[in-house]
């Protein structure tokens, strides 16, 4: 290997591309500001190590005269590099160059108006030069196109972005933003920043200091792999620094890999090049949609395995058990490579026998066969993958974000919203085969009802394990698929695994529910310790939303409280003023904790209030509050959610209302859940008022 080499050097008489089988860009903060300090820490007298920069030459007669490089590679002997390894450390290079030249070109009042030929960055360099190095190269005759000396080969996600939105070519149009490119824009306006904090601290002199360290003193090996299968395998195993490659990333890797491997009587050269091109529009796609919402961006894993095991098997082991077996079973280069016997029956002679003979002979209608070489992976077994991973990552998306989904009707998006809030878990894969293999949108909602309330009753009431049925409806993502199983099937096995919750009269068993809650009252917390009770209080706040057309309160509000706020309240207050005692005088003080925790005495509010608020008396909860300069600090019951306008109807509030209330939200619990108590002793039971936690357990199970 020769000589570190310095960016400047580095970008001679070259064009760099990131090929299909490579990511997107992937630092984020924590790199750049490594970035970004190893540069302005860096001292005049000591040059920094970046490491290796792996590329793989490409040959001349792969550009085609209609690419926009063939101009340079042909007349000016430029060569032209896939980017093996080093591409995040590149791209961030070329980000913070084009953040560097847009700061000096627009936001130094000196140049206001100049062309960049006129804009210098030192006394012999100008802007036009830098761009001209680094960043493009204009076609001097015809279109006069831009050629950049860095980019995306075009059919990655992130080849319009970085053209049109971080470089600013014009001519744009709609372009699509994912996960990928989200990181893009975030690097250069964090880089922009930097540069104009920098230059209110030194001036133009910072700037050109950094600018000299930059490209004159951050040095690379450069490595250049001849082989093209190595090219692959090397891929892999370089890319343990810096940000880890996802397995999906690997997974195309290698599936690109393979179609290298074949022989041409298993698929010729023009297969080999539409199978790749199925690949990179497959993982377009899948990249698309993963950062389809780039502010909440879905984890490439966790879809490649709930892919897995709806279309391949799902194992009981944990950790990365899926890409072991995608990447060392079924996607393994062995595969390719191995020739396995083929039976291909053949037409033989018949020979003529007697009858008296026949019975002495082997069996004349054994089927001769004779072997075949092909390889064990077959390249349609690929692309049968590559298809369905392409169309699931359409429905992933849909089950995280139906509400951004097309064609969905309206109550099918409130379900899946249902399951978002409460949690799909191990039901996503079952989810995804669901909405990829029934088409019926009515037995898809009744389906999704039925996993809701599976997941409430089971998890939220009951006190299964996590894991309680995961490997039952693992499996019946794969069934529905290959049609082994049908969505009533699926029901009754929902049906079948609820059994533990119900009494022989159907009747709801309450022993679970209870002993999960006695251990919260025993603990002080009551009610507003259960985990099931922000969902629950949501789901009864849009029961109440169906007869208004205004929805208060927001599920994503409620997850971003900060810690000295609360959005679900305790009406009478769990430190109690004399206000308070005087409304529970009738209630010995012991056993005050037991009305506080119960569930009627939970509301959930329209706005997180401070803390401080909570032991206001009752007559002034209902009504907003303002400080001493009329600022309002919280809302009133009587302004707020549903809910809380409803308690907001009371004229007082004491141990009547909260067991009033508390029998009324368990009814709505009933009806809802498809349920039943046996009776209101039940209920008045699971409101822990009426006698010590734990000292009753009889619930007339059988």
């Amino acid at each position: 290997m020769e000589e570190p080499k310095s960016l400047d050097s580095m970008f001679k008489e070259k064009i760099f591309r990131i090929p299909d089988y490579q990511r997107g860009y992937a630092w984020q903060k924590e790199q750049l500001k490594d970035f970004w300090e190893d540069l302005i820490n860096l001292s005049d007298t000591r040059s920094h190590y970046t490491g290796v920069l792996t590329l793989k030459e490409v040959a001349q007669e792969d550009i085609k005269e209609s690419d926009k490089e063939y101009w340079l590679v042909e007349d000016h002997s430029y060569q032209m590099y896939h980017i093996v390894d080093g591409q995040q450390r590149l791209a961030t290079f070329i980000i913070f160059m084009q953040a560097f030249i847009e700061f000096v070109m627009w936001k130094l009042p000196e140049n206001a108006g100049k062309a960049p030929t006129d804009v210098y960055i030192t006394e012999s360099l100008s802007i036009s030069e830098v761009t001209g190095k680094y960043l493009f190269k204009v076609k001097p005759t015809g279109d006069h196109f831009r050629t950049y000396k860095f980019g995306y080969t075009e059919d990655n996600p992130s080849y319009e972005y970085l053209r049109y939105r971080i470089f600013g070519e014009e001519g744009a149009g709609a372009v699509d933003e994912t996960f990928y490119t989200l990181n893009l824009k975030n690097a250069k306006l964090y880089f922009s920043e930097q540069l104009a904090a920098l230059y209110e601290q030194a001036g133009l002199p910072g700037l050109q200091e950094i600018y000299k360290k930059l490209t004159k003193r951050f040095l690379l090996n450069e490595y250049i792999i001849r082989d093209e299968i190595d090219v692959f395998m090397a891929f892999e195993t370089m890319n343990n620094r810096g940000k880890k490659l996802s397995d999906l990333e690997l997974l195309k890797n290698r599936l690109i890999y393979l179609t290298t491997l074949y022989d041409d009587d298993d698929l010729d050269p023009a297969e080999r090049r539409s199978m790749r091109e199925n690949i990179n529009n497959a993982w377009k796609e899948v990249y698309y949609q993963l950062g389809r919402n780039a502010i909440k961006p879905l984890n490439d894993d966790e879809f490649l395995r709930a892919h897995w095991i709806m279309y391949f098997k799902y194992s009981r082991k944990t950790g990365r058990d899926y890409i072991r077996f995608l990447l060392d079973e079924q996607f393994s280069p062995h595969h390719v490579h191995k020739k396995v016997a083929h039976e291909v029956p053949l037409e033989q002679p018949e020979e003529q026998k007697s009858d008296s003979m026949s019975d002495d002979m082997e069996d004349e209608n054994r089927e001769e066969r004779t072997t075949v070489s092909v390889a064990k992976l077959r390249p349609d077994e690929i692309k049968y993958y590559v298809d369905s991973l392409k169309e699931s990552s359409v429905h992933w998306f849909t089950l995280h974000f139906p509400r951004m989904a097309a064609n969905l009707p309206e109550a099918e998006i409130q379900v899946l919203e249902k399951l978002n809030r409460i949690g799909m878990g191990y039901f996503r894969p079952l989810v995804m085969a669901i909405l990829k293999n029934e088409s019926g949108h009515e037995q898809r909602l009744f389906i999704f009802q039925r996993i809701e309330r599976f997941i409430f009753l089971a998890f939220r009431m009951g006190n299964a394990r996590s894991n309680y049925g995961s490997s039952e409806f693992y499996n019946a993502a794969r069934q529905l698929g290959s049609k082994q199983l049908t969505l009533s099937d699926i029901d009754n096995k929902l049906t079948e695994r609820l059994s533990f919750m119900f009494n022989a009269d159907d009747a709801l068993r309450l022993d679970d529910f209870y002993n999960v809650l006695a251990r919260k009252f025993e603990g002080g917390s009551g009610y507003y310790g259960w985990y099931g009770l922000r969902y629950f209080l949501y789901e009864y706040e849009l029961n109440l939303l169906d007869e208004s057309r205004q929805k208060k309160v927001h599920w994503d509000d409620l997850l971003k409280t900060p810690r000295d706020q609360i959005s679900i309240e305790h009406i009478c207050p769990q430190t109690p003023t004399d206000d308070w005692r005087d409304a529970f005088s009738d209630v010995p003080e012991e056993q005050y904790c037991r009305y506080n925790g119960s569930l009627g005495n939970m509301l959930l509010l329209s706005r997180s209030i401070n803390s401080s608020l909570q032991n206001d008396r009752f007559e002034e909860k209902k009504h907003p509050k303002y400080d001493e300069n009329d600022r309002k600090l919280r809302n009133g019951y009587s302004d707020g959610s549903h809910s809380e306008i409803e308690v907001a109807q009371n004229a007082r509030w004491g141990p009547e209302q909260v067991r009033d209330r508390g029998m009324k939200l368990l009814s709505f619990m009933e009806k809802h859940w498809d349920v039943r108590f046996r009776n209101d002793a039940d209920k008045e039971r699971l409101l822990f008022l009426s006698s010590e936690p734990g000292d009753d357990t009889d619930d007339g199970s059988e």
